[in-house]
């Protein structure tokens, strides 16, 4: 990746945008790095492995970009397991084998080790995590104070209380594209919008949540941007009505001279839907049962799997084509990736739930 802290950051809310509809339990901790409790998206999903496999392939087929994972019972030891999987691969840490990788570690590996502290616990001749495991509390605490040595004698014992927590609620979804090529067309633009409000739909759906409001975002080659905004009738999660918002804004715009650069679009105003949804005598609600069916067969098969009728086989400026060739979900062959301990092991109860991204 080129570099650009722009282009980072682009990237990083691409990423983040397939996180969330994988589960809201999400806690974004850098630019690059994520923690995610799938425990509530087993259902759904799959096995927490089987998750791992599905999320490095989206965002694989959706960016461009590899994606390691590691998984494991506590936030801790899925950041070392994820570290470990670099840079294009995926740590299973059964819980029960935590004690046995962790022991077997450089004291530094240990989250919360530092340079400063790694070099007091060498001169100790601390040098495992599996020597820190052993060593007197009463003797750690001389070195590093009471809190730290507490806090990494648990750690080096795989206890690690700390729960995903979730980044404050989104006050807004979107879906924004700076396009590779500027776009001329109308009905190009009118393309992209359906395929973005469908993205945004999904992902208010995955949340929970739904909107009142629906905006644009478009610039044109000489960098003019402007934003429009509509208020609906009653708050939605469907890229039915996004859509039909959305492309009700970009008609009465021009087209900016030279073509599109960059186009977006977002749905603010959300609320939980369960806080209820309003009810209109002209709403029609067979769109929404079919795309909260439509979700289930995408988040199966892969965001590709379906799409909308009239954007099947296209190529939607700022997206891959959609179509039965699109493979977003498929799992690697057996065998493949990298070869670690427990990572073959059959998913089954046991298996841990947290996990980190990078």
């Amino acid at each position: 990746v080129p570099g650009s802290h722009g282009l980072y950051q682009r990237y990083s809310r691409q990423v983040m945008a397939i996180l969330a509809t994988v589960t809201p339990d999400l806690e974004q901790v850098s630019i690059d790095e994520a923690f995610l409790d799938v425990s509530g998206a087993r259902r759904r999903l799959g096995s927490p492995t089987q998750i791992a496999h599905l999320i490095r392939t989206r965002i694989r087929e959706a960016v461009g970009l590899p994606a390691s994972v590691g998984i494991a019972a506590t936030k801790s030891v899925a950041k070392i397991a994820s570290s470990h999987a670099k840079p294009d691969g995926l740590l299973l840490i059964p819980k029960d084998a935590t004690v046995e990788f962790l022991h077997g570690l450089p004291v530094g590996a240990l989250w919360g080790v530092g340079g400063k502290t790694a070099a007091i616990l060498d001169r100790e001749g601390i040098d495992t995590i599996g020597d820190l495991a052993h060593a007197p509390l009463t003797r750690l605490t001389k070195l590093l104070g009471v809190a730290s040595a507490h806090h990494l004698h648990d750690l080096s014992w795989g206890i690690d209380p700390r729960p995903v927590a979730p980044t404050r609620a989104e006050k807004s979804v979107g879906m924004e594209r700076t396009f590779e090529e500027d776009v001329r067309s109308r009905a190009q633009i009118e393309e992209f919008i359906l395929a973005a409000s469908h993205d945004c739909a999904h992902r208010l759906r995955a949340g929970g949540v739904v909107g009142w409001t629906v905006g644009i975002k478009m610039r044109g080659t000489d960098f003019h941007t402007i934003t429009r905004s509509v208020s609906l009738v009653a708050p939605t999660d469907t890229g039915r009505e996004i859509a039909q918002a959305a492309q009700g804004l970009f008609a009465r715009e021009d087209m900016p001279i030279g073509g599109v650069r960059l186009f977006g679009v977002r749905v603010e105003g959300l609320q939980a839907r369960s806080g209820g949804v309003a009810v209109t005598l002209d709403r029609d609600d067979k769109p929404a049962a079919s795309e909260r069916a439509m979700d289930q067969i995408r988040d199966k098969f892969g965001a590709g799997a379906l799409a909308p009728a009239t954007l099947l086989g296209k190529k939607v400026p700022g997206r891959r084509s959609f179509g039965a060739d699109s493979n977003e979900a498929g799992a690697p062959p057996a065998g493949t990736g990298p070869q670690a301990r427990g990572q073959g092991s059959d998913p089954g109860e046991e298996e841990p739930t947290q996990g980190t991204l990078l």
